[in-house]
């Protein structure tokens, strides 16, 4: 009975799958511009759940072919006119779509008035009706399973059985772990009620329905998938991982230029460089006329410290050099350290003003001092 089963189920699939497959020309040949719906996205994806769909109902149909073990002699009449009688639908409803659609084609091609996401309305709602034909397949042969392995129970048999076991001495009662996986614990008493009677090499199949947070999660994923391929392939209204990604950089980069100009204060002697902003001059040169000119001279000549406009330094000529030197001073040589009196950015006015004024040649200059130090051209 089995093998006839089968082949009686697999020639209705194999016939659903030619009919699907002789309806995606169709769809090519049907509208004004052949190439743009054959490979439409919409069109595209609705093919692959109308696939998806019937693996499903095959996958189905085995399951029920495979219980009909449990009543071949009182189901064998039902079931195999069940199987044909599904087959035929499913082959005819198909089979009539696609005339359906390849007529709807020639009276459309002399113009489609309305698409829906480049697809004509009539491939649109002829896809939605095979996808919702499959699904009433889908629910039938569900129903039908779940007749078969005799899962369907009246809840009035459950609760006397639960009643019946906790009145039993000795048996074990079902814990809140079973009851919300729905199992019980088998033992070598119920084990026969839950023998499905498949027997394979001496390991046989017991009635274990998968818990329904299970269930649950994998309908949720089905559900997550199909919104996924909509909005990313489909509808485009959510960007693909390498549009976020540049979506991340293009944020990241705004960021880091508002952080840069909020962090001057970060700068010191390893990351300064050359200021060369007329205002960032001018506010140096303010600093140095007031906190500097007593000890270095107004145009930096030298008076109580060195000469800061020829080419010898005491302490390095870089600009990092005289940054660090502001920075934390020359205590033994009487200069002070100016980090708690100036901020980081206005060190780096400082330096970058001093170094400005370099090869100016002010009048009654100061004795060259330190080592000779020429900028790197």
């Amino acid at each position: 009975m089995n093998r006839k089963l089968f082949n009686k189920w697999y020639v209705a699939a194999g016939a659903v799958l030619v009919s699907l497959l002789s309806y995606a020309p169709v769809l090519a040949q049907g509208g004004p511009k052949p190439p743009s719906e054959a490979s439409n996205p919409l069109a595209i994806t609705l093919l692959v759940v109308i696939g998806g769909l019937l693996i499903a109902i095959a996958l189905l149909g085995n399951a029920v072919v495979g219980a009909m073990d449990i009543f071949r002699e009182r189901m064998k009449k039902e079931a195999d006119k069940t199987l044909l009688t599904v087959g035929i639908i499913v082959l005819g409803m198909l089979m009539s779509s696609s005339v359906m659609a390849q007529e709807a084609a020639e009276q459309a091609a002399p113009a489609v008035s309305t698409t829906i996401d480049g697809l004509s309305q009539t491939s649109f709602y002829l896809l939605i009706s095979v996808i919702a034909l499959e699904l009433v397949v889908i629910i039938s042969l569900l129903f039908l399973l779940r007749y078969l392995v005799g899962i369907k129970r009246k809840v009035k048999t459950k609760r006397a059985a639960a009643g019946a076991a906790a009145a039993v001495p000795g048996k074990p009662r079902i814990n809140w772990w079973e009851k919300l996986n729905q199992t019980r614990t088998v033992d070598a008493a119920s084990e026969a009620e839950e023998d499905m009677g498949h027997d394979y090499d001496g390991i046989r199949e017991l009635n274990n329905p998968t818990p329904p947070w299970w269930r649950w999660a994998f309908y949720f994923s089905i559900a997550f998938g199909v919104v996924y391929i909509w909005r990313h392939h489909v509808s485009h209204t959510a960007p693909m991982q390498l549009e976020e990604l540049a979506i991340a950089e293009a944020q990241a980069a705004e960021a880091k230029e508002a952080y840069l100009k909020t962090a001057a204060d970060n700068i010191n002697e390893n990351t300064v460089k050359m200021l060369g902003e007329a205002n960032d001059l001018a506010a140096g040169k303010k600093l140095f006329a007031t906190n500097c000119a007593a000890c270095h001279g107004a145009e930096g000549q030298g008076t109580v410290g060195p000469n800061l406009t020829d080419d010898y330094w005491l302490h390095g000529g870089k600009i990092n050099d005289v940054f660090k030197t502001i920075k934390y001073g020359v205590p033994e040589k009487g200069m002070k350290s100016w980090q708690d009196d100036f901020s980081p950015k206005q060190i780096a006015q400082l330096a970058s003003f001093i170094k400005s004024i370099h090869g100016s040649n002010p009048p009654n200059p100061k004795e060259k001092q330190g080592e000779e130090y020429k900028e790197a051209q």
